[in-house]
């Protein structure tokens, strides 16, 4: 077992750069090429790997090139056109339905704040911070998703389970220059070393300061479960 350093903003400090040094080209790994493309490739990755979303996206895009073409299709269509993605029926309708809202409400662009973003069919708090901080360089947050939630946890930067909590808790110790660069780390780390079901201990550059290292345990002390 490691030992955090203290205070927490410590420990977020040494994470970053430890892992900053283990992933020195670390960013979001969605293909786009504009803010729609982004926001369409962020909703379909919901639940779903981004390699996946890059393989159907490649053609979706050449397809679809507007909020208003998105529009104009059906939700039957668009969830063909997506077959492959995770929940492909739910999210043909989210994206019908945000080509339909982007044309009314915002002509036809990605609009540039939180509140408008969240209004958007299929889009949360995770999916609007990614658009703002990828497309709109703004950003007011950090992403939380599967593997930012699963690794702040066992490295002892928050006990929250919620991402919502856990944002809250990351922006009091994560430099806010960090923000945007914290959740591509840590996603790559996850990727890398700290999977969900297991964990590669003896080859983490976190080891000596992440109260979940495994030593001689099976168990992991962020998270009360087992390692397999």
């Amino acid at each position: 077992m490691g030992t955090p350093l203290e205070p927490r903003q410590a420990q977020a400090e040494a994470v970053v750069d430890r892992l900053r040094e283990e992933y020195p080209d670390s960013t979001i790994s969605l293909n786009y090429a504009n803010r729609l493309e982004l926001l369409v490739a962020v909703v379909l990755s919901a639940q779903c790997t981004d390699d996946r979303v890059n393989e159907v996206t490649a053609d979706l895009f050449e397809t679809y090139e507007t909020a208003e073409d998105y529009a104009a299709a059906s939700e039957e269509q668009l969830a063909e056109d997506i077959y492959g993605i995770t929940f492909h029926n739910n999210k043909g309708g989210y994206l019908k339905g945000i080509g339909e809202q982007l044309v009314a409400e915002h002509d036809g662009e990605v609009p540039d704040t939180m509140a408008a973003l969240t209004d958007l069919p299929g889009v949360g708090r995770k999916t609007a911070n990614v658009v703002l901080q990828h497309g709109h360089d703004i950003v007011e947050g950090i992403v939380v998703d599967t593997h930012v939630q699963r690794l702040s946890r066992r490295l002892g930067l928050t006990a929250e389970e919620r991402p919502e909590a856990i944002e809250d808790d990351l922006v009091d110790v994560v430099p806010e220059s960090e923000w945007q660069g914290f959740t591509h780390l840590l996603i790559d780390h996850g990727r890398a070393v700290c999977g969900a079901r297991s964990a590669d201990c003896a080859d983490c550059v976190l080891a000596d300061i992440c109260p979940s290292e495994r030593g001689d345990s099976d168990v992991d002390l962020a998270t009360g479960e087992r390692w397999s």
